[in-house]
């Protein structure tokens, strides 16, 4: 499963890059025609310089059949003539009104002349100035246009199908989670009858009734197990609690379990109790998964330490561990269902824990740092309810 997310990662990348080669080759395929065109359009300029000094030159001949088509023929190329001295003498192709506005023409000429551009000159003396076509702009803007087009169709196909994708997946948990319920509840009445029947048969014996109890103790977590399974795909009863007791007693569970060298300690940065709208069977499951990952990545020995803090709008709660560490471009994928770097288990552990934060909580679950072999230390980020809001 690790290797399908990963695989799918650089599934990603190489989508984005052959999106970005056609984007360049777009580009400059476009790029290529504008530049073309621009070469023709200069050529038709001077032809339109040639005809209109046919037409102005008095010694010319009086057929002006050719120069006369020449201009005709110029329905797309603006030009501005310019005499020897200076003085417009003639628009075309600016509209019917403006090419008789000198003031527009001179405006227009200015600009033209401020952006660089080279007149065509000829013997006389005589000036023409030509712009693009509105054609070469608006091909111009062609690729920025596709570029366009083409995200916002690959934003909407991919917000649609990762809404399918999700809800598909909501489906499937929701059925595991609620036959994993049901599979439970049977053994789990079966196993307490068992316990009940030891109990019975050594009553004079301390040390079985010890066992027992302990025993009995899992199977009520394996019990609040089941009844967290069965409880997903349905909105979950939030209440106000305070924090620290419900950190501080996941840890006292987990540490029983704990190999004797794993150290355990709780960090309270604040001075008096916190609170939050919490469902306290879903946030124990968060933390369980997470002080079991913990002791998974320690081994038998190392640290494990909670921390609470607060600012202004968020309870955080820190469980650091002196483990193996996760690589930085593994912070979020570590998240994604699936993925799990242990030999054996789903990789849904974290990947719940997410939904229960992020969907019921409305809060926040990441990585907050990690050095290989030193330190990892997970976040988990929910609204705060302020004490005076509380009473």
């Amino acid at each position: 499963m690790k290797q399908l997310i990963e695989k799918k990662s650089w599934w990603k990348i190489f989508l984005a890059v052959f999106g970005m080669v056609i984007i360049i080759g777009s580009l400059i395929y476009t790029k290529n025609i504008v530049d073309v065109l621009s070469k023709d359009e200069k050529t038709r300029a001077e032809n339109i310089r040639v005809a209109l000094n046919a037409i102005s030159n008095p010694k010319a001949k009086d057929d002006y059949s050719l120069p006369l088509h020449i201009l005709q023929s110029n329905l797309s190329i603006p030009v501005i003539l310019v005499s020897n001295t200076g003085q417009i003498t003639d628009g075309l192709n600016y509209g019917t009104n403006r090419d008789m506005d000198t003031t527009f023409l001179r405006n227009r000429l200015n600009k033209l002349i401020e952006s660089g551009a080279e007149p065509i000159v000829d013997g006389g003396g005589q000036m023409l100035y030509y712009e693009s076509s509105i054609f070469i702009d608006y091909l111009s803007y062609f690729p920025l246009i596709q570029i366009f087009l083409i995200a916002t169709f690959i934003a909407i196909g991919y917000v649609a199908f990762s809404s399918v994708r999700k809800a598909e997946q909501n489906r499937v948990w929701v059925g595991m989670a609620k036959e994993t319920a049901h599979q439970l509840g049977t053994p789990i009445s079966g196993i307490l009858g068992w316990i009940e029947h030891l109990k019975f048969i050594r009553e004079e014996d301390n040390e079985i009734k010890e066992v027992a109890d302990e025993i009995a103790n899992d199977l009520k977590k394996l019990d609040l197990i089941a009844d967290r399974f069965s409880k997903i795909g349905s909105e979950p009863e939030l209440s106000l609690q305070s924090i620290q007791p419900i950190l501080e007693n996941n840890f006292s569970y987990i540490e029983k379990r704990a190999p004797r060298k794993v150290q355990f300690e709780t960090k309270i940065d604040i001075d008096t109790d916190v609170f939050a709208m919490v469902n306290v069977h879903l946030i124990d499951w968060v933390l369980e998964n997470l002080l079991r990952n913990a002791l998974d990545s320690i081994g038998k020995e190392g640290l494990i330490s909670g921390c609470i803090s607060t600012d202004q709008k968020w309870v955080h709660i820190d469980i650091s561990d002196s483990g193996k560490g996760i690589p930085a471009n593994k912070f979020k994928m570590v998240f994604k269902p699936g993925y799990s770097t242990k030999k054996r288990g789903w990789g849904l552990g974290l990947s719940l824990a997410k939904r229960i934060v992020t969907n019921y909580h409305k809060g926040k679950i990441f990585v907050k740092e990690s050095t290989e072999n030193v330190k990892t230390t997970f976040r988990i980020s929910i609204p705060l309810v302020k004490k005076a809001d509380a009473s």
